[in-house]
């Protein structure tokens, strides 16, 4: 365009009024930012619980090293950096810095209490540490891994967030057992006790701190003994949990996926049947009146003759740009307000039928948000009854509470000119029944005949009736069509016409009959609980009527069918996975039932900040199932260790809770701080950013707080009730002797 502009005269400009990219443009960099801001507060957390900047900085260091492997692996795998992939990197900052922090934090440990160099202290802890780091990372793999194989838009959606954590979390766990301990042996220092701070007054806070911290760890310690020593009592606790967690999630409302603040509103002017252009203008003119008084408005695109619903001169289309989202802060000037806004004034507007809609999520699954139901006459019962039927839905829809903004989409029936041939007659008269068709097409409609050059430029001559020869029934049958012997015969010889009136479109669904309805939940419901009241009211249709879902519904109600499968695919893997890597079938027990805890905490954020259950919803339970389990997973395995030297079940997981309590704090803590950003994030594309942090910030905070006491009451009721055999750790197998052999 700017070459082209070299050449237009000097009053002429141009410009771009209506552009989707800039959403998608900013959306990208509030990731980014979001990512920043994650990776900032995560080393805080890392520095508060290391109070060590040389160990804070390991894992600084290996978190774009791992994101970067994520790239590479998007790159092989054919995907690009996008908002979804860019989410999954958010996910992945706290997810990375896990394994790093469990290496540094076992060093420094082993560094304070046995007094050993760097070196000799990050030999020791590899040890210790290397088989849990390679259990965490194989869980997390396979939580992720049967996401990549769902089909459909939904399944698109979940390859976004498997492959980005699946590779993310691979090299995460390559550079734990590579870079980490390298980064651990030659940077850290040893610890000298009679040292002094460059700090003090750092110092102090941190020795006020770990103060803080060992008292509330022998406290938590104290607790969840009382707790082992009364394990019914609080395994029925756990079942009560786990009923309300069920229940809880029945009442969730689902969704496909949040209505996002796009930056722009369509508003669809469909006038009468037969309306003349000057209605339709009159509309139009009353609509722009109305959006001039807005604020919230840049600038507007207005499409006369069409519309996502029909074209003619009762149609029109304008696409509403609204300000940048930094100009219109606050609820009000979201766009789910100015849309409300809008279709409750333009309604009132008496010559056309006007409604503003907000685009959907994902623009090839339809053109409004909401749903999209198709009302199918299977009975073959005919257009009246179909039109009919279609009626009392929409009547019955306008008394119910639960919706709004319920429409028709498509063009009403409209007068129609009906011409009939007497064929019998035109062969009397000699004539062509293709010359016929070919007159009336040419006179009423057009034809192409040739082209000429006309100052520079070559223009088509097309062929019609004038416009004065073509305004009334007898204009048809005055026209004139030459027969076999050269005579012109008048169209009312062989021609009758009369007025009727049908319908301008007929739309189909499946094979069958169609028309289609639209609407949105009422504010405060969801998408999924319109849809539910919708398929209730199309029970009261008479026989030979029925109904599908398309676009944006269709794929709800698939994603909808497809989070139990979802889960309990990645719960089954996840078991098959632990139960071969401890080669028992009941430690895997104690791992996985923590992941109910992290459900109810996910599905209670999302209930107190009114969100449904949507896809992102989904890919946030799944990191649940991940996360949890590596919780229990650090507790378990040092469980075990302790059993192999010979302590009791019951002192082993005493000395378990206490040893790992750090470190499982850090990284939760950690994983959590990082989702922040996305829990109180504004701005474009907002809506998804709250729905991915709001589900998995809640789900790990409950499956922290209730899992580092319930872990231990799982592995001692496994171990007291399930299996009298003590599991060994991995890469540890019996002999023949009853000794054990060490795999290095």
């Amino acid at each position: 365009m700017e070459e082209l502009a070299r050449g237009f005269p000097p009053d002429i400009t141009w410009s771009v009024p209506y552009d989707t990219t800039p959403f998608i443009t900013i959306s990208v960099e509030e990731v980014v930012k979001t990512l920043g801001e994650a990776m900032v507060l995560v080393f805080l957390v890392m520095f508060l619980f290391l109070q060590n900047l040389r160990a804070t900085l390991i894992p600084t260091l290996v978190v774009p090293i791992a994101l970067a492997g994520a790239c590479l692996g998007l790159w092989l795998f054919g995907f690009s950096i996008n908002v979804l992939t860019l989410f999954g990197m958010v996910l992945a900052i706290g997810i990375l810095v896990d394994d790093a922090i469990v290496v540094i934090e076992n060093v420094e440990r082993i560094m304070s209490e046995e007094h050993l160099s760097p070196r000799d202290a990050t030999v020791k802890a590899m040890g210790q540490i290397t088989t849990a780091i390679i259990g965490i990372t194989l869980v997390l793999i396979a939580v992720f891994v049967p996401m990549a194989f769902f089909p459909g838009s939904t399944g698109g959606i979940y390859r976004q967030f498997s492959i980005t954590l699946v590779v993310s979390i691979a090299f995460s766990a390559l550079l734990a057992l590579t870079l980490t301990p390298a980064l651990c042996a030659t940077m850290l220092k040893p610890h000298d006790p009679e040292a002094k701070s460059r700090f003090p007054w750092l110092q102090a806070f941190f020795n006020r701190f770990n103060g803080w911290f060992g008292r509330t760890t022998d406290a938590y310690q104290g607790r969840v003994g009382k707790i082992m020593s009364r394990p019914l009592r609080w395994l029925t606790v756990f079942v009560a949990l786990v009923g309300l967690t069920a229940l809880l999630f029945l009442r969730l409302p689902s969704s496909f996926l949040p209505n996002e603040d796009q930056g722009y509103a369509i508003s669809i002017v469909q006038a009468p049947p037969g309306a003349t252009l000057e209605r339709t203008e009159e509309a139009i003119r009353q609509m722009k009146d109305y959006y001039a008084e807005q604020p919230q408005i840049d600038r507007y695109v207005l499409i006369r003759g069409f519309s996502f619903f029909g074209q003619g001169q009762n149609a029109a289309m304008m696409f509403v740009v609204l300000k940048d989202w930094k100009d219109r802060k606050g609820q009000e000037n979201g766009i789910e307000a100015f849309v409300g806004r809008a279709f409750g004034a333009l309604m009132q507007i008496k010559q056309a039928m006007i409604f503003t809609i907000n685009p959907p999520p994902i623009r090839e699954l339809g053109n409004a948000s909401g749903f999209t139901f198709m009302l199918q006459d299977r009975g073959a019962l005919g257009h009246d009854k179909l039109v009919e039927a279609r009626n009392m839905m929409l009547g019955l829809a306008s008394q119910s509470p639960i919706l709004t903004g319920v429409r028709p989409e498509g063009q009403e029936d409209a007068p129609q000119l009906k011409v009939e041939i007497d064929r019998v007659k035109a062969r009397a008269l000699n004539l062509s029944i293709g010359d016929v068709n070919a007159t009336l097409s040419i006179a009423f409609g057009s034809a192409y005949a040739n082209d000429f050059a006309y100052d520079g430029r070559i223009l088509k001559v097309m062929l019609q009736a004038d416009a004065r020869s073509r305004m009334t029934p007898e204009d048809v049958l005055n026209l004139r069509v030459r027969n076999t012997q050269g005579q012109m015969v008048p169209f009312g010889a062989f021609t009758t016409a009369q007025w009727t009136s049908g319908s301008p479109q007929l739309q189909r669904y499946n094979g069958y009959p169609a028309m289609t309805i639209s609407g949105q939940a009422a504010p405060g419901r969801s998408s999924g609980e319109a849809m539910d009241e919708m398929e209730r009211l199309a029970q009261q249709l008479p026989d030979g009527f029925d109904f599908e879902w398309t676009g944006t519904s269709y794929e709800e109600r698939q994603s909808a069918g497809q989070v139990g499968a979802l889960l309990g695919l990645s719960l089954i893997v996840v078991f098959l996975l632990l139960a071969a890597l401890y080669e028992s079938w009941s430690v895997p027990v104690a791992v996985l039932l923590v992941v109910p805890l992290g459900v109810l905490g996910a599905v209670f954020f999302s209930m107190m900040r009114g969100l449904s259950a949507d896809v992102y919803f989904n890919v946030g339970l799944i990191s649940i199932i991940g996360l949890a389990a590596k919780n229990a997973i650090l507790i378990v395995e040092f469980a075990i260790e302790r059993e192999a030297e010979g302590r009791s079940v019951f002192d082993a997981t005493m000395d378990a809770v206490k040893l790992r309590l750090r470190p499982i704090i850090m990284t939760s803590l950690a994983f959590i701080l990082g989702m922040v950003p996305l829990f109180i994030s504004t701005g474009a594309g907002a809506a998804s950013r709250r729905a991915v942090g709001t589900g998995v910030m809640g789900g790990m905070i409950a499956a922290t707080l209730l899992g580092i006491f319930f872990i231990p009451l799982f592995y001692l009721a496994v171990r007291r009730w399930l299996t009298r055999k003590a599991p060994h750790a991995p890469g540890v197998s019996h002999g023949p002797d009853g000794g054990e052999t060490a795999h290095g």
